[in-house]
Parts: C-alpha cells; sequence; structure tokens
C-alpha cells in the first residue's frame, strides 16, 4: 500500500497519458487513400499541344480528385489545352479542346464552331468572353448588304490565332483559320454552324457584368 500512496501521482499520470493517447487516435482519421492524376509540371500556355515531358504523376485523396481526371501521361498525350494550365494543376477533360469544355454548361447546350470572316480579330478575344455574332449578307442583284444578329452574348469556349496549328476538333489536315467555338442552345446551333455559307461572319465585343 505504502508503495502505490507513494507513486500515485505517477500512477495518475500515466493513466491521464494513455487517455489522451486514446483520444488522439479516435479522433484522427484513418489515411486517406490515395489516387494517381496527372498535373502539370510547369506553367503551360493556353493553345499548347501537350508533351508527356511537360506533365508529371502526382498522387491525391481519392475524395478530392476532380471528375474526368486524367490518370495516366499517355492518356492526355497530343492533346491541346483549350486555356492556361498552372504548375501542379490537375489535368481534366476541361483543361483540353474538346466535349469536355461545356463542362458545367447547362442542359442543351452545345459547342458550335463558327468561322469569322476576320480571322485577325480573334485575338481580341479569350476563352470564357461573351461576344455577339453578327452576319453580313450579299443583297440580291448587288445591292446594299444586309446585316443581321445571329447571337447575343454567346461565350467562347475555345480560339486560337489564324496562323497557328490545328485544334483537335477539327482533325489532322483541315485548317483553323479563323474558328471559334461557341456555346449555344440546340435550337440556335444550326443557324450558326451554317452562317459562313450564306455570308460573311463578325463578332462584337460584349460586356458580361
Amino acid at each position: 500500500m505504502r508503495f502505490f500512496e507513494r507513486r500515485r501521482r505517477t500512477v495518475a499520470s500515466a493513466l491521464l497519458c494513455a487517455a489522451v493517447a486514446v483520444a488522439v487516435y479516435q479522433l484522427t482519421p484513418p489515411t486517406a487513400a490515395l489516387s494517381p492524376v496527372v498535373v502539370a509540371a510547369a506553367d503551360l500556355p493556353a493553345g499548347s499541344t501537350v508533351d508527356a515531358g511537360q506533365l508529371r504523376m502526382a498522387r491525391l485523396p481519392a475524395d478530392s480528385v476532380p471528375d474526368h481526371a486524367a490518370t495516366s501521361l499517355e492518356a492526355v498525350r497530343g492533346q491541346r489545352l483549350a486555356g492556361p494550365l498552372r504548375r501542379g494543376e490537375v489535368f481534366t477533360d476541361a483543361a483540353t479542346v474538346g466535349p469536355g469544355l461545356l463542362a458545367g454548361a447547362a442542359t442543351g447546350t452545345v459547342a458550335v464552331p463558327v468561322r469569322i470572316a476576320d480571322p485577325d480579330s480573334l485575338q481580341l478575344i479569350r476563352t470564357g468572353q461573351t461576344i455577339d455574332l453578327v452576319l453580313s449578307e450579299d443583297a440580291p442583284g448587288g445591292g446594299t448588304k444586309a446585316t443581321s444578329l445571329l447571337a447575343s452574348a454567346v461565350t467562347v469556349l475555345w480560339t486560337e490565332n489564324a496562323k497557328n496549328e490545328r485544334g483537335s476538333w477539327l482533325g489532322q489536315g483541315q485548317g483553323s483559320a479563323g474558328l471559334v467555338v461557341v456555346a449555344t442552345s440546340s435550337e440556335r446551333a444550326p443557324a450558326l454552324a451554317g452562317a459562313s455559307t450564306r455570308g460573311k461572319v463578325f463578332f462584337t465585343l460584349t460586356d458580361s457584368r
């Protein structure tokens, strides 16, 4: 008894430490499962064609991996970036020129390529900007040209300079000069898709605020 009397403070301290250790263990979440994802190895510019050397593999907690994230370097080799990618940013389908550009868009939204009459003017717009599309048609008999509004406040999904390469939606050997891809409703899409066969298409910048 005297032995325990002399050491009761030590025993109490030990029991308290054990209780704290058990509480910490119970409150600490188990190690999360990690999933492999592709991330940018450096800042990558919009419009660039991705090479495997510009990317690297990383491992993230499974519950924090974005939807449609790339999980292998080979799966994204040669794809075209629709916008800039920061170093360490996860590579997803929304980052490339393709159907992923419509990620998060309202139901019924479609992506339509439209050929602009003045390709150099595309340097004035960027992804995410809203524009109005205007059609200028030759009047019968050589009269005054008729100008009409094709679509208002459509969002630019993708564009590239008139002098550079091909986009992955366009296929090999097909020129992309003057093309801009915009988001619109399925009802308006046919009119936009065939607009350049009826006349010259131009755009005006709009304020989306």
